[in-house]
């Protein structure tokens, strides 16, 4: 049996993304995005929105992980991506998989919107019964 572990939400501009991409776009996009995320967006025509959901995914898996960035996580290790029905979802690698295996994560949903000014993400991960949050210590 599974339960809520973790929730994590995040809200970003897309003018802050737009500026990134404006000023460093080469740099910010190699050190946050995988190639398959950088991929996608500049297939749209809105890219900054779409950059700006990701990286709220991004910073919304952390946030129901617990961890931030403390923890020695890479932006890269979080990968959002979309399935043949477009919903979205997140795969992880390196450092993040293994933070998420040692918690138990089962399960991990993730919603996105974007509008023109802003991109929201909202994350929630489940975990197998008896894994420890912060709230509790079953």
């Amino acid at each position: 049996m599974n339960r809520i572990f973790g929730v994590g939400l995040d809200a970003i501009e897309t003018r802050r993304i737009e500026r990134l991409l404006a000023t460093r776009a080469e740099s910010f996009a190699l050190r946050v995005f995988t190639p398959a995320e950088i991929a996608y967006c500049e297939r749209k025509k809105n890219r900054a929105q779409h950059y700006a959901a990701r990286f709220a995914a991004k910073e919304a898996f952390m946030k129901a992980l617990g961890t931030g960035k403390q923890l020695g996580l890479s932006w890269q290790e979080i990968e959002v991506f979309n399935d043949d029905l477009g919903k979205p979802g997140i795969r992880l690698q390196g450092r993040a998989l293994e933070l998420a295996q040692e918690r138990r994560i089962t399960g991990i949903h993730l919603s996105l919107t974007h509008l023109k000014e802003l991109a929201i993400a909202v994350v929630i991960l489940e975990a197998e019964m008896g894994t420890q949050t912060f709230f509790s210590s079953e």
